[in-house]
């Protein structure tokens, strides 16, 4: 996707092009939702034009598929060091029509990307660090369930404290400190805060600071630009294997050459010609 914003179009749509634009966001939500959060922005903004899409949709969607087709050999890797550790970040009131926040989440185990989702926050923040709290607490909540999860399965963790990732030193001190207080009239956004200290002070979730750049949950926020987009893939785990697809189909082709060779040696044995 353009780093230029969707907006809605002013005419409506026949229900031909509705109907087409729907089997194309519903195909590309499908493979954003379970194998390629490096779409899950990209889907989460198309989405959102499922009723009426115009021409500048329909364009978006298919740039979208594109580059799926293009990067069709990368898949997640996974395996490697380290518990479970979480990333969340917000981009502070950048849908321009409403003047909601983007919010967004990823979560790791073992080195390797089990979950993720991109969203709109379902209220307007008054600043950005109400918004980081609502996009924390949401990354919290979805932790504290795969954690329990991960108990049930009898996955045995080297420390059973959640680390998640913010990079945003207020945000993180309105839930660390011993004494920090929240400015806002937004009562479920205090809730959250509240909510967010209980946690941290159980010590069930402990809340560390990331530099922007090294934020994981950055590129589910916003669209970001071409020169960042290779360090993305990177951080998310997403490797081209291609050429191990193709080391492997060589492999099998000369096992299967070996195997048949047994197996007409075997049967000129059997019948004691040679």
């Amino acid at each position: 996707m353009t780093q230029t914003e969707l907006r809605p179009q002013t005419g409506l749509a026949a229900p031909a092009e509705i109907q087409r634009y729907q089997r194309k966001v519903g195909s590309i939500l499908y493979i954003a939702v379970n194998t390629r959060p490096d779409i899950a922005f990209a889907a989460s903004r198309l989405a959102r034009f499922l009723v009426n899409p115009g021409q500048e949709h329909q364009d978006a969607a298919d740039r979208v598929i594109q580059y799926l087709s293009h990067t069709r050999h990368r898949a997640l890797r996974f395996g490697g060091p380290g518990g479970l550790t979480v990333a969340s970040d917000a981009s502070f009131a950048d849908n321009t029509l409403d003047r909601k926040s983007s919010q967004a989440y990823t979560i790791r185990l073992f080195d390797g990307l089990i979950g993720w989702r991109a969203s709109k926050q379902n209220t307007v923040t008054t600043s950005t660090t109400e918004a980081e709290l609502l996009a924390l607490a949401q990354a919290a909540k979805e932790s504290l369930y795969v954690s329990r999860l991960l108990k049930e399965l009898t996955v045995q963790m080297d420390d059973p404290t959640i680390r998640i990732d913010c990079d945003n030193t207020q945000t993180i001190n309105l839930v660390t400190a011993e004494i920090a207080t929240l400015k806002t009239k937004l009562r479920h956004v205090d809730i959250h805060n509240h909510w967010l200290r209980q946690e941290v002070q159980r010590g069930r979730i402990q809340v560390n600071y990331t530099k922007s750049t090294d934020m994981i949950a950055d590129g589910l926020t916003k669209a970001l630009p071409a020169g960042k987009w290779s360090r993305f893939l990177y951080q998310l785990g997403l490797e081209d294997i291609q050429e191990r697809q193709q080391q492997s189909r060589k492999q099998e082709g000369i096992e299967a050459k070996l195997q048949k060779t047994e197996d007409c040696l075997g049967n000129a044995g059997s019948t004691g010609t040679y």
